[in-house]
């Protein structure tokens, strides 16, 4: 059942009269009047107040695909307007009308919306949960937000669909030459195949063949940074250990800016489901439990720029204050008093001549539903022996006929033992111990074959293939900061004292800073850190204090 008609009461929740007095006291201006069926906002407009309803009725719509517009409820008085992205003033996601007799409303924009549900607990609860179910609601449905139109399992279109995906931005994607509608505006517009796919933005903008960056611009997921802009915290990287960084940090009143190049979520974010975090005995799905984390990091205050590349750390420029300056693409720059590095891991690549030629075409480093979909009946190859390869192979095997687990070691010795016995379980999960992926050739009809050779001698050849999904491990992803903290021999982040004992800087190196005071390094990009979700979401946490104690000496 969809999430809102299975929850509506908590998607569309009516404050009583106590709860809209205390509410009062957050609103960012006096009540507004508006006449019968006046216009209060349209899809795609920016910081978009959300307006709590004291007399009459807002009447909500949507866009149903590229033409058509759909009601998607009438609110009355005690209700309020608004989705998950109206924390941060990010672009409506709907259209709203006063009803047939007009209404009255007060209006909380971006921060008096986040005073809300942080200085009042029990109304904060109710409205947070109600935004979260909208936004899930906006994404099953699939109508609202953004269309698509390409051809559906193309590498161009996928790459944008898991974009939007992990971004948790609701979508819909049309065949360019099946569906009516986006058949359509293809040919309206003329657009050649070289210009596929095409991007209907919220606000009506129609972007061809657009990239990661220009589709993020378009849907306002960038916010705005002031040149002369300071924080107290950047944080490069916004997986669990960079979100729960974010969460404590502005929780505790620090300015917070989150900088990551893909999306939220980092590795964990990719991971089908994760099973051992604490907490969650039925496991969850990585993109889940990292988009609680973005949401809560919105609710405090943190500002999150995804995707924006940090180019580098600028080690040259000096302040009498200790302030780091980051540079961005376009030669953006940002300062902060300090800097955590949560930049994680870059998924590791095999040493094979023409793997370009086949990343996004029949190589993936991650398994989502959108390949799970492209791959359903077909024989699929997963090359990893760790705990994300198991994951995603007890994710994929249901959905494909035939999947060939190629893996260096025995499975016992890297990866958790349930996985192991689940993997076990299914039959038509073939497994290919003690090799590993020598060569991807192309074969007719969009198809693979891949050479394995085995470690003790030998080679042979897997035709067939629809996909090979890559699971070998990652490498510290420390280019940016080129050269500015030290690294061990494997390129990970030292930190503590033991990488910085010929440097007098008047204090105890901090556990988790580095060779650069005011620097700090959490998660799987720290050398000696544990590389699981809860670890990271740990040192996230743990860094705030070190950091409120370095800025303290810094005064």
């Amino acid at each position: 059942m969809p999430t809102v008609a299975a929850r509506a009461h908590q998607a569309f929740p009516v404050l009583d009269q106590d709860q809209i007095v205390s509410a009062q006291r957050f609103a960012a201006a006096e009540e507004r009047r508006f006449e019968p069926a006046e216009a209060i906002y349209r899809t795609g407009d920016k910081n978009v107040p959300a307006w709590l309803i004291l007399e009459g009725n807002i009447e909500l719509s949507r866009h149903d695909g590229l033409r058509s517009v759909a009601p998607v409820t009438s609110l009355g008085s005690g209700q309020f307007t608004g989705e998950v992205g109206q924390l941060s003033g990010r672009p409506a996601l709907a259209s709203a009308n006063a009803g047939p007799d007009g209404c009255v409303a007060l209006p909380f924009d971006a921060a008096h919306l986040r005073a809300l549900v942080v200085g009042s607990a029990e109304i904060g609860e109710v409205v947070m949960r109600a935004l979260i179910l909208r936004r899930v609601a906006l994404i099953e449905d699939g109508g609202s937000g953004t269309v698509l139109i390409g051809a559906p399992g193309s590498p161009e279109t996928l790459h944008l669909q898991n974009f939007l995906r992990r971004s948790g931005f609701p979508h819909l994607v049309l065949d360019s030459a099946a569906d009516e509608e986006g058949k359509a505006l293809v040919q309206r517009l003329a657009v050649s195949a070289s210009e596929l796919p095409l991007v209907v933005c919220p606000d009506g903008t129609i972007l061809r063949h657009p990239t990661i960056t220009e589709l993020a611009s378009c849907l306002g997921l960038v916010p705005d940074i002031a040149p002369d802009s300071e924080f107290d915290v950047a944080i490069v990287g916004a997986g669990p250990a960079g979100l729960a960084a974010a969460v404590y940090a502005a929780s505790e009143g620090l300015s917070v800016l989150v900088l990551d190049s893909d999306s939220f979520g980092g590795q964990a974010g990719a991971s089908a489901r994760i099973e051992n975090y604490f907490g969650f005995p039925t496991g969850i799905s990585g993109l889940a439990l990292t988009a609680r984390g973005f949401s809560q990091a919105q609710k405090f205050g943190a500002t999150i720029a995804i995707p924006m590349a940090v180019e580098r750390l600028d080690c040259d420029q000096s302040s009498e204050r200790m302030v780091h300056v980051l540079t961005l693409a376009k030669r953006i720059e940002v300062r902060a008093r300090t800097v955590v590095i949560a930049s994680g891991a870059r998924y590791r690549r095999p040493d094979l001549d023409t793997l370009e030629d086949f990343e996004g075409n029949g190589v993936s480093y991650w398994a989502s539903p959108i390949e799970a979909q492209a791959c359903a009946g077909e024989e699929v190859a997963l090359v990893g022996g760790g705990n994300s390869a198991g994951q995603a192979v007890v994710f994929l095997a249901p959905s494909v006929k035939r999947l060939h687990l190629v893996a260096r070691r025995d499975l016992t010795e890297t990866m958790s033992a349930y996985l192991v016995e689940r993997i076990a379980s299914l039959s038509n999960v073939e497994l290919h111990v003690g090799c590993e992926l020598a060569g991807l050739q192309r074969e007719q009809g969009g198809m693979l074959s891949a050479t394995f050779r085995n470690r003790n001698g030998g080679a042979y050849l897997e035709p067939g293939l629809r996909q090979v999904f890559l699971f070998i491990g990652a490498d510290p992803n420390t280019a940016w900061l080129a050269g500015c903290v030290d690294v061990d021999e494997r390129g990970f982040v030292g930190t503590g004292k033991q990488f910085r004992p010929d440097i007098d800087i008047g204090r105890t190196p901090f556990e988790l800073e580095t060779s650069r005071p005011g620097v700090f390094a959490i998660g799987d990009v720290r050398a000696g850190s544990t590389k699981r979700v809860a670890a990271a979401v740990g040192e996230g946490a743990a860094v705030v204090a070190q950091i409120h104690q370095a800025l303290a000496y810094a005064r």
